[in-house]
């Protein structure tokens, strides 16, 4: 048997949820469409939704102590130099090279809780 879902999103946990909500909400230019104040916040963005949500007090620990994290919230940019101003405006600016791949151009950077962005620019 096959489930079936109705839709998906990406969630991001944080222990800093204030932060990490203001900061998402800077690099996209627009508030979280709901918010449970230091609970959950979601971003309505062309394609997926962005939770953001602050575990519960019994699984903070487990949030808090990964070295780095394993997402990479991909974002397709229409011009990869203004998103890489708007980044280092926010004070996250991307700490390596512009790179080019077979499918445009690329950059990583950080959001406050180390999860890596990937900023994409097409061909």
């Amino acid at each position: 048997m096959v489930f079936q879902y109705t839709e998906a999103r990406v969630t991001i946990a944080s222990v800093n949820f204030a932060n990490l909500v203001s900061f998402y909400s800077q690099l996209l230019n627009h508030q979280p469409k709901s918010v449970t104040p230091n609970v959950y916040a979601e971003f309505q963005l062309p394609g997926v939704r962005l939770g953001i949500f602050q575990p519960q007090k019994s699984h903070r620990t487990e949030f808090a102590n990964s070295a780095q994290s394993q997402i990479s919230l991909c974002l397709e940019v229409s011009n990869l130099a203004d998103a890489i101003a708007h980044l280092a405006n926010l004070g996250y600016p991307p700490p390596g090279e512009i790179s080019t791949t077979s499918h445009g151009r690329e950059i990583y950077a950080y959001d406050p809780d180390g999860n890596r962005l990937i900023l994409h620019e097409k061909c």
